[in-house]
This record gives C-alpha cells, structure tokens and sequence, in this order.
C-alpha cells in the first residue's frame, strides 16, 4: 500500500514569506527595473503609495520588478488592475499621464524603452486570450528624464512627480470604488512589498561614487578603451 504523499508546501512570497493568492478584486502593480534610474519610477510610486495609504484585504500591491510572464497567474486573478511604470509618451520628463483600458497594451508596446514592457505586454495578450475579462485597466505612467545611469536612482524631476502619480493612482481607485485611508505610521515589518535593502533611502545613501562604480552597464563591455 502506498503511503499517502505529503501535502505540498504553500508557495510563499519571497519578501513577506505569507503564502500567495492571486485572487483579488484589485491589483496594483508597479513594474520597472531600480538598477537603471528612472526605469525604477513603477516600483517607487508602489513604494510611496503603500507607504501612506492602508487598503483592504482585497486590493493586493505587488512589485512586479522585470518579472513578465511570472505576473500571469495575479494578472489573471484580479478584476481591476491598476500598473505603475515609467513610459515613453513623448512627452517632456516628468510628464505623468494615466492611459486606461484597451489602450494600456496597445501603449506599452507602442513605444518599448526595455524588456520588461514588452514580457508586460505579452502578460495582457495572453491573459486576455486565456478568458481574462477585467472589469477596468488603467496605467499611470511618467516620462522619463533618465535610463542610462545603471544603479542610479530616480532623477530629481522624476522623483518629484512621485506625488502626482500617487495622487492619480487614488483617483482611480476611487473611481473604482476602492476605499483608501491614510496611515499615521510607517508600515510595519510585516507588510513590507520590496526587500528592505531596496528602499530608496539606503539605496540612494549606499551607492558606489562615479570614481568607483561604472555606471553605464557592464564595463567588460561598454568601458572599453576608457583608462
């Protein structure tokens, strides 16, 4: 007789280690790369946001990094998904502007500034082709001052829009219906969305000088010839 098999352990989230649902009513989800400046504004304005805003047990934020295809199953999970990510509009830098609906996958491979956006894209098409119905997508973007600095973090002007895109990002939500109360402090450990050695504080204080650290990618191969 064969013993009856354990049951398998619940998949975890790497930074709270609660075990993962993906099903929820609203998804917000910031998307982008901190290593490379500007590209981290998706991640910061996820950042600010849960920093001063509680939500309900429904809305679930997520740092969806350069994840791609690895998002389908929470993409796939919500009613409502609300993105966060640095986009080329055209527009001048710091330029923050919100895109909803059909034109938010139709957007972001319209004008593709890395890999990310188009794996992000990829999610929505093949989410939509598996039966994924959402009731409302929306895309809170900002114009990009600055990519090319591998390490560095926002730009002064890029960061200083972060209020109004937190500021759109509640608008939406308050259309949708999603209640938002402010918090009087700081997150506790547990509630904790990104790895605590990427707040922009200690990243931005820990950063190796010029002098120390290339900072336009990897100098075996973009330093060549430089003494």
């Amino acid at each position: 007789m064969n013993p009856t098999p354990a049951a398998a352990s619940p998949v975890t989230d790497p930074v709270t280690r609660r075990p993962l649902d993906y099903a929820c009513d609203t998804l917000v989800l910031g998307i982008g790369n901190l290593l490379w400046s500007d590209e981290g504004f998706g991640i910061r304005a996820l950042e600010a946001l849960h920093a001063q805003w509680r939500f309900g047990p429904q809305v679930h934020l997520l740092d969806g990094g350069t994840q791609g295809l690895y998002l389908l199953p929470y993409v796939e999970g919500c009613r409502r998904l609300l993105v966060l990510d640095a986009v080329d509009y055209g527009l001048a830098p710091g330029s923050v502007n919100v895109v909803r609906d059909d034109d938010v996958p139709a957007f972001m491979g319209a004008k593709k500034m890395s890999l990310h956006q188009t794996g992000f894209q990829e999610v929505l098409a093949v989410a939509g082709l598996r039966g994924w119905r959402p009731e409302a997508v929306a895309l809170v973007g900002v114009q990009p001052a600055m990519l090319e600095d591998y390490g560095g973090s926002l730009t002064d002007t890029v960061k200083g829009v972060l209020p109004a895109a937190v500021a759109a990002a509640l608008g939406l939500l308050a259309e949708w219906g999603v209640a938002a109360e402010p918090r009087t402090a700081p997150p506790a450990a547990d509630e904790r969305i990104t790895l605590a050695s990427l707040d922009i504080v200690p990243y931005e204080a820990e950063r190796p000088s010029a002098e120390a650290a290339w900072r336009l990618g990897d100098a075996r191969f973009l330093n060549e010839g430089v003494a």
